[in-house]
């Protein structure tokens, strides 16, 4: 048995640590084999602890330390006061050791000459049948595994006595032992008990466990312990670099240390995809940290190199192997126990519902299904390769105007991954998206519902209300890509934001969602952040922080992909102009009143019944609409009333962008503005009116045949009000058709198909004396080329085509061919104005006679698209970007990328994430006391858990339920590289 052990205890300062210091001095002067010495080392201000009745009699030494002292130095400083021969014993502040601790320890010591250091078993204080830590091995990559940890102490480890290393606290190490045989400096507050283990192990000496031996320690950490998520991240990743460093072999450290960046890459993605985000940032640290700290490293492979007598072959056993990493980490319950809410679309009726509306889609629009593309209102074709849609899609030229550099709309992005979806042919996709509008508005609605209610027949309403509503069906028929876009993922947007507070996969899906439906109405970005700021009021001061951190996450994407935006028009001094719809601008005529737009419709039309059966119903077509706006305003009575909050608040958020953006014109077409779209409110306020009726059918409707009731009107007089939209079509008083492949002249097209990018450009004379020039590259004017930027220019953008556009038109004598081929102007056409008036008309022929008489031009001819001409000589190429802007293009694009990623690896599902959210109600909001609704077929099932349904899966208020609980999920780099 030893004849000394010198006990070293870290602790933190302050007044709750003296308490748990003092109760461990009490401890260990309680001891059956006392220490013959104890040397406190105090991390910060010492007085608190020399202040302590009796210190003076336990204690030989205090040494105080700064505060940012880690564990191993700690122990460090107390080492030159142990005494030559003395066995080591290190505690912390807040490890009470049994009476009889240290004589296990010492004793084991004893009996076994070969053991360098003996390890106790430690259990929860508060409760000693847990155990928090027995022993601890790692993989073939360096990483630490707990071998008994969380378990309820039953003495079924008490035989184990070989491990590779242990926590360590509690630990005593034998005063023989070399000095080297101490913890390494260079860890940081992590690993010290395992790395221990291996330098006994590599020195020919082993760790043996003493499972008699018990400390009590908190569960949550010890003195000098990181106390946060990410500061418990960083140290463990330090170490275990520090540690992959220094055991390797002289000729693979520096492979090792080149790799430490790309690894961390690649870690940090597996991290995000494992719903992890706040690890990421102390990867990196732990990185370049390992990669700097060279010093430390030569330190520690001298240390080892000093004492090594063994063999890593020696050590392989007692590492853990990947099959056993897998068995462990596998909890045996696959996804599907212990689910308490499930989707049910195919039992449900979803699935049904969504065939159903195909079939009216398909009637509908049935002219459709021979269309090559669509065209008409504020629809264009899509460009003919993908890498162009992605290209529109980046900060650069612009394919407007000549030379216009500057951030594309973020609905260029949106466009782009629609035309993907068909690479083909892009502008195939957008005749897609029409024919499949209706029967995708119905299956988005019923995921949205599927956040209100269980009952089947509720979801399917809520699923065709959704699809019905009056300002998706009028965007159909206007022909308002982005509109129809932004209605498909509202409901989404609710289905993911909703939960966001639960977990980060729902929060990364619904950021990228609500990306999405802001690039396709930036007008809506008031009400979004609006809500957004009352859910983290609300979150915070419930002192919910980490689902705080999740809602703040929400708007970032949002804010990455309208930033250069946002800065280009903040410098231009046009914030306003930031509510501008993208796309191409939509000529249509009649401005929504604001009458109107209160009573549900976007357009004076009031969604066709002012044209249908000769207009007499229009003004009482907004009755149809009052079944569900009462049953909407009932939710606010009903039990669940803070669910009905909630969506009321949205729909007044909704309905007032709505009646705050109506005859607000930021934009223009041809010398004619475009007030911004109302209807994007609209489709916000529909959103939280339907939710908001659900709720109340839902919860305060009792009787089934009166809910039954309620929900039919609702459902009846909503889809009268359609029937307009959905006959116009077939009426032919639709302003969708079948559109061209180009907009430009198939001459002009079929020289653009080649490797010049040619420029065209368009002249039109207006009605009212004014000329519009614009000027388009490549085959046609395209959706994805559209920028804001230009539709709602008020001073010129890049190089003026305005001047030479009018000089060309005059008699003024110039060389105009010369200096349109040095903008890289292949062509110049000149259309006619939509209901041309005689001033335009005169105009137009003056244009044509002067164009004529210039030299330069070969007049290709009357085309469908107007006059064409082609300009002679050699023509310039387009200018590109210089090294500056080529910069600022690639900065931009890898940030936004680099978020964009970042949200989608976070809302990639994991078997983890699936499970977690299966173990919850879908339902948000629900109260405790109300019952579950199982399909009947499940009912002699569940008949036990209806007849006493669990609360607490349904309080929404707790941060994390037992069942969601984090699991490390890490994966070994091997498997990663593999």
């Amino acid at each position: 048995m030893p004849a000394r052990a010198h006990a070293i205890i870290v602790a933190r300062a302050g007044r709750s640590a003296s308490a748990q210091l003092s109760r461990t001095l009490d401890a260990l002067s309680a001891q059956s084999l006392p220490p013959a010495a104890v040397t406190v080392v105090v991390l910060g201000d010492a007085a608190p602890v020399r202040a302590l009745p009796g210190i003076g009699r336990i204690v030989e030494g205090i040494i105080e330390a700064r505060t940012s002292t880690t564990f191993s130095e700690a122990v460090a400083l107390a080492g030159p006061r142990v005494a030559a021969g003395s066995a080591v014993w290190i505690l912390a502040e807040d490890t009470v050791p049994e009476p009889d601790a240290l004589q296990l320890l010492a004793g084991a010591l004893e009996r076994s000459p070969s053991a360098a250091v003996a390890a106790p078993k430690l259990v929860e204080q508060d409760d000693d049948r847990e155990i928090v830590s027995m022993g601890v091995s790692m993989t073939r990559w360096g990483r630490t595994i707990e071998l008994a940890s969380g378990e309820l102490d039953q003495g079924q480890h008490d035989d184990v006595e070989d491990a590779l290393g242990a926590d360590v606290r509690g630990m005593l190490i034998r005063g023989e032992a070399p000095a080297v045989l101490r913890p390494d400096t260079a860890l940081a507050d992590a690993d010290e008990g395992l790395d221990l283990g291996v330098r006994a192990r590599l020195g020919g000496a082993r760790l043996v466990l003493v499972p008699k031996a018990r400390l009590g320690v908190p569960a949550a950490g010890s003195s000098g312990r990181p106390r946060t998520q990410m500061a418990r991240a960083w140290a463990t990743r330090r170490s275990q670099l520090h540690r992959r460093l220094a055991y390797a072999p002289a000729v693979a450290v520096p492979l090792h240390w080149i790799s430490l960046l790309p690894l961390a890459l690649w870690r940090s993605i597996t991290h995000l995809i494992a719903k992890r985000p706040g690890e990421v940032v102390p990867e990196w640290g732990a990185a370049l940290t390992a990669m700097v700290r060279l010093g430390a490293l030569a330190r520690s492979r001298a240390a080892i190199r000093s004492f090594r007598r063994a063999s890593w072959a020696e050590i392989a056993p007692l590492r853990v192997s990947r099959a056993q990493l897998k068995q462990r980490l596998d909890d045996g319950h696959g996804t599907e126990r212990g689910a308490v809410s499930e989707l049910n679309f195919f039992s449900g009726g979803g699935a049904w519902a969504v065939l159903a509306a195909l079939v009216v889609s398909i009637a509908a629009f049935v002219s459709m299904l021979a269309w090559p593309t669509i065209g008409g209102g504020a629809l264009l074709p899509l460009r003919r390769t993908v890498s162009a849609l992605w290209g529109d899609a980046a900060w650069g030229l612009r394919d407007v105007g000549l030379g216009f550099v500057g951030p594309a709309d973020p609905f260029a992005g949106v466009l782009a991954v629609l035309g993907t979806l068909s690479p083909g042919a892009p502008s195939f996709a957008l005749v897609v998206l029409w024919l499949a509008a209706l029967p995708l508005a119905v299956l988005g609605g019923w995921f949205a519902a599927t956040r209100v209610t269980d009952r089947a027949g509720l979801r399917i309403l809520g699923g065709v209300l959704w699809a019905l509503a009056p300002t998706f069906l009028t965007a159909l028929v206007q022909g308002r890509p982005a509109a129809v876009l932004l209605h498909l993922l509202l409901p989404w947007v609710f289905h993911a934001a909703v939960v966001a507070h639960r977990s980060w996969g729902a929060a990364g899906a619904a950021s990228v969602l609500t990306a999405a439906a802001l690039a396709c109405a930036p007008s809506l970005a008031p009400a979004f952040v609006l809500l957004w700021v009352l859910t983290l009021v609300l979150m915070i001061s419930t002192r919910r922080l980490r689902g705080a951190a999740r809602v703040f996450w929400l708007l970032i994407p949002s804010a990455a992909m309208f930033a250069p935006l946002v800065v280009r028009r903040l410098r231009d001094g046009e914030p306003w102009a930031l509510l501008a719809d993208p796309g191409a601008v939509a000529a249509i005529e009649g401005t929504a009143r604001r009458l109107d737009v209160a009573s549900g419709f976007p357009s004076i039309d009031r969604a066709g019944w002012d044209w249908f059966l000769g207009g007499a119903f229009a003004p009482w077509a907004p009755l149809l609409l009052a079944p569900v706006a009462l049953l909407a305003l009932l939710s606010a009575l009903s039990p669940r009333w803070r669910a009905g909050y909630v969506l009321l608040a949205t729909t007044l958020a909704g309905l007032g962008t709505a009646l705050f953006v109506a005859g607000v014109v930021v934009s223009s077409v041809d010398g004619v503005g475009a007030a911004v779209w109302p209807g994007s409110g609209l489709s916000l306020a529909w959103l939280g009116a339907v939710g908001a009726a659900l709720v109340t059918l839902d919860t305060v409707v009792a009787l089934t045949a009166l809910r039954t009731a309620a929900a039919l009107l609702a459902g009846i007089t909503v889809a009268a009000c359609a029937t307009p939209a959905l006959l116009a079509v077939q009426l032919d008083q639709a302003l969708v058709h079948n559109g061209p492949a180009s907009t430009l002249p198939a001459l002009v097209a079929a020289q653009s198909d080649g490797s010049v990018d040619s420029g065209t450009l368009v002249l039109t004379p207006l009605n009212d004396g004014s000329l519009s020039a614009q000027v388009v590259w490549g085959a046609s004017s395209t959706l994805g080329a559209q920028s804001t930027l230009m539709n709602t220019a008020t001073k010129p953008l890049g190089d003026d085509v305005a001047t030479t556009s009018v000089d060309l038109m005059s008699g003024r004598d110039f060389d105009a061919a010369s200096d349109l081929a040095k903008d890289g102007i292949s062509f110049v056409l000149l259309t006619q104005a939509p209901q041309e008036q005689d001033r335009a008309r005169s105009m137009r022929d003056a244009a044509t006679t002067s164009i004529d008489q210039r030299s330069g031009f070969v007049k290709a001819g009357q085309t469908a698209r107007g006059m064409l001409w082609r300009v002679d000589g050699t023509i310039s190429p387009r200018p590109q970007l210089t090294a500056t802007q080529s910069t600022i293009a690639a900065l931009v694009g890898v940030v936004q990328l680099i978020v964009l990623l970042a949200a989608l690896l976070l809302a990639i599902p994991t078997r983890a994430s699936r499970r977690a959210a299966r173990s919850r109600s879908r339902i948000v909001g629900r109260e405790p006391s109300e019952p579950i609704v199982l399909p009947r077929r499940r009912i002699a099932d569940h008949h036990d858990d209806q007849a006493a349904p669990r609360t607490a899966e349904f309080d929404d208020t707790a941060e994390e339920s037992a069942v969601t609980a984090p699991v490390d999920d890490h994966h070994d780099e091997a498997e990663a590289t593999r």
